[in-house]
């Protein structure tokens, strides 16, 4: 699995793109060469997302989604999706655009070009190949200078950043209708609305910067909340599994989402598992914990918690694949506990501190989420946190930093990276 060489030669950071309803509808994946004057191979790059991204069982139908500009006057199409694909690729440098450019496209692979680039006349003739061979293409950025239209009509979006857009929608070139736009670097859920209420069909971004509610403003902690806290309370007591099966029952809706995560592809079990007891055989009280954490990470009921349980779930199985060669089994567990509750103050919009006195976590895994914000990183897991908030920042020094930090090579941070959003493909699946 991901045997690529060309991953030992760049840095990868990735991104959510969501829709109005806050469904993540698109991976962002910004693509560093390690080296500034190196061009690594695209192709190599392709081969490796295929493998988190297979293709779509029909190319047609996925082509008939696009909004590709067209021509004042010309034949309507349907406004009814984003028309966005599976992954958006934000490519670091000139030369690797190029690169890109030049490769026979997939599909489901969409590329950004810099605003620069698309009105750079010696680019028209490749743009408009990649586009002739079904090639995805967006803007990034507003053009500066008007983009000729037979060149225009290669792009379906225009991506845009959040301050840039405030300033109004991107100038179509005369006699070409309206561009598609995509909001890029939101930060939080008022962000978001702002820029759906300006037009956007999508935004990019982690609304990671909203604040917690004051104490006085915080209720009750629901129903099905406190069922999986008792769970997991149960599972690392080991209590007989006739007493969590009674627990369990007090919410049949979370029996049926918990057997969902346990039966999908990425839990990988030969055997269909049809109950709490059988799933207990087949796993033992320590592996299932992990599976708990899960399901109380993904209790909160919010529209706006949507991209934040995306990255919760990806935190936990980064920080567990990052942990795979450095420690043992035990460790690699509370390392995915430690991701997946990295997030829940924001999922569940209660404090930390509060949370930890009410659910069980090791304690090295209390000692990293309780450090102090800006202090470093805290706790055993600390910098693995660390690390995989760089890659979600999608900064270039501060992964470096990180990685150098814990005497990993690029290589091995970019297969982890990408074997835990395989992973969680095929969970969201």
């Amino acid at each position: 699995m991901f045997e690529q060489t060309v991953l030992d030669h760049l840095v990868l950071g990735y991104s959510p793109i969501v829709d109005r309803q806050r469904a993540v509808v698109a991976t962002r994946l910004t693509v560093f060469p390690e080296r500034p004057d190196a061009v690594p191979d695209v192709a190599q790059l392709q081969q490796a997302l295929q493998q988190v991204w297979p293709a779509p069982s029909a190319a047609a139908d996925l082509k008939l989604t696009l909004r590709p500009l067209q021509p004042a006057g010309g034949a309507a199409t349907a406004p009814a999706r984003t028309g966005l694909t599976p992954v958006s690729l934000n490519l670091a440098g000139e030369s690797l655009v190029q690169a890109a450019l030049r490769v026979a496209p997939v599909p489901h692979l969409m590329i950004e070009v810099p605003s620069f680039m698309a009105t750079d006349a010696a680019l028209a003739p490749a743009l408009r190949e990649q586009h002739a061979a079904g090639g995805i293409l967006l803007i990034k950025g507003r053009p500066l200078s008007p983009v000729a239209p037979e060149v225009l009509a290669c792009f379906s979006h225009v991506l845009i950043e959040a301050a840039e857009d405030r300033r109004g929608a991107l100038a179509p070139a005369p006699g070409v209708r309206q561009v598609s736009t995509v909001t890029a670097g939101v930060r939080t859920a008022a962000d978001a609305e702002a820029a759906f209420h300006r037009g956007a069909i999508a935004v990019q971004g982690w609304p990671f910067d909203d604040p917690l509610p004051a104490a006085s403003a915080r209720g009750k902690v629901a129903t099905d909340i406190q069922v999986v806290m008792e769970l997991i309370q149960g599972v690392d007591r080991e209590q007989p599994v006739a007493q969590l099966e009674a627990v369990l029952k007090r919410d049949p809706t979370l029996a049926f989402r918990l057997l969902r995560y346990l039966n999908s592809a990425a839990f990988g079990l030969r055997a269909e598992v049809t109950s709490f007891g059988h799933a207990i055989m087949l796993l033992g009280y320590a592996r299932l914990k992990r599976w708990l954490v899960l399901l109380l990470a993904s209790s909160s009921k919010g529209a706006n918690a949507r991209p934040l349980l995306f990255a919760a779930v990806r935190r936990g199985l980064m920080m567990e694949e990052l942990g795979r060669a450095q420690s043992d089994a035990e460790m690699r567990g509370e390392m995915f506990i430690c991701g997946v509750f990295s997030l829940l103050d924001k999922l569940l919009q209660q404090p930390a501190r509060e949370l930890m006195g009410s659910v069980p976590v090791p304690e090295r895994v209390r000692q990293t989420l309780l450090a102090e914000p800006g202090s470093g990183p805290g706790g055993p897991y600390g910098p693995y946190l660390e690390l995989v908030r760089a890659i979600e920042g999608e900064s270039l020094f501060d992964i470096r930093e990180c990685t150098e930090r814990l005497l990993l090579g690029p290589g091995e941070v970019n297969r982890a990276l990408l074997a835990s959003l395989r992973q969680a493909q095929q969970l969201d699946g």
